[in-house]
């Protein structure tokens, strides 16, 4: 779990008197999961988070999923999708099953109101854009390739920065105009099943919980909110509350971020993919090594640029593997991608439970000598079967299980080992993998 913070203004002890400058009570509010006996955090409001004057019931969340009859190994493509809604109304489901929901959202435009995820915790994975989450325990700035991890009942508010205009990131929008460009791009990883996001229990201790030495990474990659968000406002305030698979708008008589301080182990937090450590082998390393965050039958997984295998006969790319127990579900990120043919930024490879995969025709031979890879992509393995909706079967690409197919590929396109690749790693000129998990 993360570590303990605290931040702004608290008593000396838990559950005692904590008066406003006015002489008032602040109002205590003990934040916490597993009936109080998982991690929990101790508010302090202005106001009490009781109070509300109004509340109906928008709309349904439920995704549509279609079971096909014919299970097989998909290629999504998310490239240029059509910028819609907010940060949460424009996610768009396409992949989930009873534990976990897989969504892209290409926000057009800001939120207007506050959100409070009442159903399962969010993992947002940022693409491309910029900006701070506003929350009731404070300020969570993000950036490009920022995991954010919000808990479940948690308030926020994300607000994105301005559409860059300078075209350093055009490759990562996916073509889109300056005109038609959205505001960022974020996969949305949510759990289905009353469990939480967390580090994975084998790289903390068990006697403290604090992040061990094999881990690829520690607390201090961690970010949590760097300020309180305290606003004493009297007024409407709409609070959009996500539980049973509805929205459900609820009316705060005073603003919903009026927290002076807090303290605990339950918080929302960042965390940038450039900051984990890969590790690598003298061998081929099996995926479990690349492990983020878990859930209850899910996890995620961060594929980085690294170094590859140091054994003098190595054979860098993975070896065919069947994925008996899980679905594996890839979201590319950036990379040189032409060894997974018609794979690009933005691309998502499905790969069910069962069905054997591995390197494209012609890779092993490629990857033989190569010392690095730079490849960047956004995994999760789930150990029940994830379902595609309609809204993912509009960007499928039906062709993608032929691609395994030497016959697949136009004369000349499969590479040898002749036309390896070279890039420039620590001023040597080495022979570099593509994206061959």
């Amino acid at each position: 779990m993360p570590y303990y913070t605290k931040l702004g203004k608290l008593p000396r002890t838990r559950h005692i008197q904590f008066r406003r400058p006015d002489g008032a009570l602040y109002s205590e509010e003990l934040f916490g999961t597993e009936g109080f006996v998982g991690p929990t955090s101790t508010l302090y409001h202005i106001h009490p988070p009781t109070q509300v004057s109004g509340w109906k019931t928008l709309y349904s969340t439920k995704p549509e999923y279609v079971e096909q009859d014919v299970m097989r190994m998909r290629h999504a493509k998310t490239q240029g999708m059509k910028p819609e809604g907010d940060a949460v109304t424009g996610r768009i489901v396409l992949y989930g099953n009873a534990d976990v929901e897989m969504a892209i959202c290409t926000p057009a435009e800001q939120m207007a109101y506050h959100f409070k995820n009442g159903q399962g915790d969010e993992c947002l994975f940022f693409h491309y854009g910029s900006g701070i989450a506003y929350t009731m325990f404070g300020a969570v700035a993000f950036k490009r390739k920022d995991y954010m991890v919000l808990p479940k009942g948690t308030i926020y508010r994300i607000e994105f920065n301005e559409r860059p205009d300078d075209g350093s990131d055009n490759e990562a929008f996916g073509g889109y105009t300056k005109a038609e460009m959205p505001l960022g791009k974020f996969v949305a990883f949510e759990t289905c099943n009353a469990s939480h996001i967390l580090p994975p229990p084998r790289y903390l201790s068990k006697q403290t919980s604090q992040f061990l030495e094999h881990a690829p990474y520690c607390e201090r990659d961690l970010h949590p909110p760097t300020e309180p968000m305290t606003f004493d406002e009297k007024g409407e305030f709409e609070v959009r509350i996500k539980a049973r698979d509805q929205i459900h708008s609820y009316v705060y008589p005073y603003h919903p971020l009026d927290v002076v301080g807090w303290d605990g182990c339950y918080y929302p937090y960042t965390f940038n993919i450039d900051d984990f450590a890969p590790i690598v082998g003298k061998v081929h390393m099996p995926p479990p090594i690349h492990q983020t965050f878990e859930g209850h039958n899910f996890v995620i997984c961060s594929f980085c640029p690294r170094m590859l295998d140091f054994h003098p006969e190595a054979i860098p790319v993975p070896y065919n593997h069947s994925n008996i127990d899980s679905d594996e579900i890839l979201y590319y990120v950036e990379g040189n991608y032409k060894a997974r043919r018609g794979i690009e930024s933005g691309s998502i490879s499905v790969h069910p439970q069962g069905i054997p995969h591995g390197p494209h025709p012609g890779t092993v031979e490629a990857s033989l000598g190569a010392k690095f890879t730079s490849e960047l992509a956004v995994m999760c393995d789930t150990f029940r079967p994830m379902f595609p909706t309609k809204a993912a079967l509009q960007i499928d690409d039906e062709q993608y299980p032929e691609s395994w197919r030497n016959d697949h590929f136009a004369p000349g396109e499969v590479r040898s080992s002749k036309e390896q690749e070279e890039k420039s790693v620590n001023g040597q000129r080495v022979k570099t993998a593509d994206t061959w998990e």
